[in-house]
């Protein structure tokens, strides 16, 4: 991928949506947040991330607005096949210095991964960074709902042999509950809730809201992280007791107001 402002080129790595319906974890609770990190507007369609070194090895994110190229990449990468993701420099947004997220690769023949000087890319930021694995927050909190999205076969397990009941009197889960369920009254921004495919007839859910994240499956269990409590995972009670909204008609009301893709 060339760059024709300075003459360089962008050896690209990787590459992630950013999209209502699909966006890293670490970025934000929902895609107004993500972008505003960034630095670009939250319009419709959304972006791709494209994240390569130039040729003196440093880092750099380059935002394009065409979202399809960098979906079909992704796509190719995913079947093990090769393809060249050179963006037109005509759907380049901003190009900012850094990396949101933890890469482990590097280009062959050029210097190591290293962070250009503060203001490379013009906007005066540090250089983005990804977070800290240390300690816990929104952003672990985010990543620990994710892993519970793609392991969902053994937490569902969990919940058929111990029922969950232990997590109905946290008041913790209750309130994220009950925020949860005014998303229906109040749409939330977008992102903020999001729901896809997962089997005929049933739904992955993803909400977010201030200090939690709920992962659900429609016809299925449900699952809260919490800021406040360090790597644990509360299962939703399937009943609405003390007070809790009943799970399902939660859930059929989330999945009334996600996005989803298209």
């Amino acid at each position: 991928m060339s760059d024709e402002e300075d003459g360089g080129s962008l050896y690209v790595l990787t590459a992630v949506l950013l999209t209502p319906t699909q966006f890293p974890a670490v970025l934000g609770d929902d895609f107004p947040e993500a972008c505003g990190l960034l630095g670009v507007p939250p319009v419709a369609d959304g972006y791709g991330l494209v994240l390569g070194q130039d040729e003196e090895g440093a880092r750099w994110t380059v935002v394009v607005d065409d979202v399809s190229l960098v979906a079909a990449a992704i796509a190719s990468w995913d079947c093990g096949m090769d393809y060249d993701l050179s963006p037109d420099e005509r759907t380049i947004v901003a190009s900012l210095a850094g990396w949101p997220l933890e890469l482990t690769v590097s280009t062959a023949g050029i210097p190591e991964p290293h962070d250009p000087e503060q203001g490379a890319d013009g906007t005066g930021r540090v250089p983005l960074s990804p977070p800290s694995a240390q300690g816990w927050g929104p952003v672990q909190r985010r990543l620990g709902a994710d892993q519970v999205g793609r392991e969902w076969a053994d937490w569902s397990e969990r919940v058929a042999e111990d029922g969950g009941a232990a997590a109905a009197v946290h008041p913790g889960l209750a309130r994220a509950l009950r925020e949860a369920a005014g998303y229906a009254r109040q749409a939330p921004p977008p992102g903020r809730v999001r729901s896809a495919f997962a089997g005929e007839g049933v739904r992955a859910l993803r909400a977010d809201g201030p200090g939690w994240s709920l992962v659900a499956r429609t016809g299925g269990p449900a699952f809260v992280l919490l800021d406040e409590e360090p790597g644990a995972v509360l299962a939703v009670p399937s009943e609405g007791d003390s007070g809790l909204p009943e799970l399902a008609g939660l859930l059929a009301a989330l999945d009334g107001v996600a996005v989803r893709p298209a």
